[in-house]
């Protein structure tokens, strides 16, 4: 069985909801034969490379005072908290992440995938440095496995897999995807947003008991 989970690095939700879904993976019986994929979704696909406070950005985007952007941050950090996450909230900073996801579709191609993911989510949220620093994403690929030399082309040629996170989004659009987090499950079962654990457990156990089984 894939699950498919569409995400953004500047999303918090995101870095929660992987936080509830892997949980529900882990005490899913059949977790060894589900594949997981991530999946490209931006945001603000509009947003600039330079990095810049969130907070400021926050209370812009919604038209709110930088407070109440502030106090929404720390109503986010509380859920993070609950699933043993470190969240520095305030400090941290938003850009373009389209970067980040070419690069994370070199990083699949490569095994790994996962591991990029884990530690842009780590930096980006719990990081002395933003992932948006210059050089920081090359460092990060390197720490996550790929081959130096091989991530700093990617990095270096804006239209290397360019495509493949446009395809991305638009098969998330056309699954109905408005937001993310967004896990679809074999194609057939969607769930939307940083559900809690329980409510993961219960999509994998419908999505598996309504696969195709293949006939003897």
């Amino acid at each position: 069985m894939r699950v498919e989970i569409w995400g953004d690095i500047n999303c918090p939700w995101c870095y929660i909801g992987k936080a509830r879904f892997e949980k529900a993976l882990a005490a899913f019986p059949h977790r060894d034969e589900v594949e997981v994929v991530h999946r490209s979704f931006e945001l603000d696909p509009n947003a600039p490379h330079e990095a810049r406070p969130v907070l400021p950005a926050i209370a812009a985007k919604y038209g709110i005072t930088v407070e109440q952007a502030q106090q929404a941050e720390e109503r986010i950090a509380s859920h993070a908290h609950g699933e043993g996450l470190a969240y520095r909230g305030a400090e941290r900073d938003v850009a373009n992440s389209f970067d980040m996801h070419r690069l994370l579709h070199f990083a699949h191609e490569q095994g790994r995938q996962e591991r990029l993911l884990d530690l842009l989510y780590r930096e980006n949220f719990d990081g002395d440095v933003s992932p948006f620093a210059p050089g920081r994403l090359q460092a990060l690929a390197v720490e996550a496995g790929l081959d130096p030399a091989r991530a700093a082309e990617v990095l270096a040629d804006p239209t290397a897999y360019a495509d493949a996170v446009r395809e991305d989004e638009a098969t998330a659009a056309a699954l109905g995807a408005t937001g993310v987090p967004f896990y679809v499950f074999d194609r057939r079962l969607g769930v939307s947003g940083a559900q809690p654990p329980a409510a993961f457990a219960s999509a994998l156990e419908q999505a598996w008991s309504s696969r195709a089984v293949p006939q003897a």
